[in-house]
């Protein structure tokens, strides 16, 4: 309300916990700036943090006794005020046990994935795969890849919605799962739009604007800021490659063709629903022997009808040329041999190419 101050205030929660049995019980708070966090009186935390941090404390309680559970917060000298407070015993990881929830269901859509809460800028986090916001390794969290094989190893059909700000390498759950759709971090309609794709009210048609690696040891040294071995334009060997997206329906890309600082193409929807495609258009440069193998230098979206077929073609200019040149040190547009590379994705296997001389 207009009367709210929501600068410089302080809050306070109490209740009252009885325990229905004698147990360890987990009191995890998040949040930022200053709060405590206090049982029958006794502070058994405290915080001062400019950022978000996670707390855990595990206390002891006894069947039927009560325990009073008291927040004192304070927002000061912070611009994101937030707490957070969840309070509950931990219980051991069961796969078998919920498996066995799963009985008579034959398909099932696992969410997971990292959250924005463990990848960022400048974050308290150091755990497995993590440092302070960074990533140390890119492989999915030990608990969900156990969880996906007990469950192919069960028997069920898996489609695996991967939520994630980065790549995930995602081997064997590529080999596990029957589908994988990357979801990234969406917003609140975001589960509509997933669940659209899923039961094909949509026909998906987006391409990674990463490369998802099969495993970290794929990657140079997380120290190592060379971008060789790192991206599609250093790296052939990725698990799903820059440009890389499905649809429910298919497509061809004919044999390019150049003339006159135009290249022309045939793209062609080969499947029974229409969809869209996105063909892609790369440059190398073959007199740079250390160059990237490489470059994207232009897109374009087609939509098309079952069985339909259409030409398309990207004007090159000499922008698109620049390359960097050792002997002027200097990124200018370069004469010379070129390769012309046009279709669906990054990988090699999904383009075709041209010879061109300029």
């Amino acid at each position: 309300g207009p009367n709210v101050n929501i600068e410089n205030f302080s809050a306070k929660y109490e209740t009252v916990l009885k325990a229905k049995e004698t147990c360890d019980i987990l009191l995890a708070m998040t949040g930022c700036s200053q709060f405590e966090l206090f049982v029958d009186d006794k502070s058994v935390c405290k915080q001062d943090t400019w950022r978000t941090t996670e707390t855990r404390t595990i206390i002891p309680v006894e069947k039927g006794r009560e325990y009073k559970i008291e927040i004192l917060y304070a927002d000061v000298q912070t611009w994101a005020a937030n707490l957070k407070f969840d309070l509950g015993k931990e219980l051991p990881i069961d796969y078998q046990a919920a498996i066995n929830q799963l009985k008579g269901i034959d398909k099932v859509i696992f969410v997971g994935g990292i959250s924005p809460a463990l990848e960022g800028e400048e974050m308290p986090v150091d755990i497995k795969g993590f440092r302070g916001g960074d990533r140390t390794d890119i492989e999915l969290p030990a608990v969900q890849r156990n969880f996906v094989k007990a469950l192919r190893d069960a028997g069920k059909k898996i489609v695996y919605v991967n939520c994630s700000g980065s790549a995930i390498a995602l081997q064997p759950e590529a080999d596990r799962c029957d589908a994988i759709v990357q979801a990234w971090y969406a917003g609140e309609q975001g589960g509509t739009a997933i669940a659209e794709i899923l039961y094909g009210k949509v026909n998906p048609s987006a391409k990674l604007p990463v490369t998802f690696y099969k495993n970290s040891s794929q990657l140079p040294d997380f120290e190592d800021y060379s971008m060789k071995g790192r991206t599609y334009r250093y790296f052939n060997d990725a698990l799903y490659p820059f440009g890389y997206g499905l649809s429910y329906t298919t497509f061809s890309v004919g044999a390019p063709s150049y003339n006159g600082g135009k290249v022309s193409v045939e793209v062609k929807n080969t499947g029974s629903r229409e969809g869209t495609e996105v063909v892609q258009l790369y440059l190398k440069n073959l007199a740079d022997k250390e160059g990237p193998s490489k470059s994207l230098r232009g897109f374009q979206r087609v939509a098309l009808k079952a069985g339909e077929s259409r030409n398309i073609s990207f004007s090159l200019s000499d922008e698109d040329f620049e390359w960097f040149d050792e002997q002027s040190n200097t990124v200018r547009p370069m004469q010379g041999d070129w390769q012309v590379f046009v279709g669906t994705s990054s990988a090699d296997k999904d383009l075709k190419r041209i010879d061109i001389k300029r």
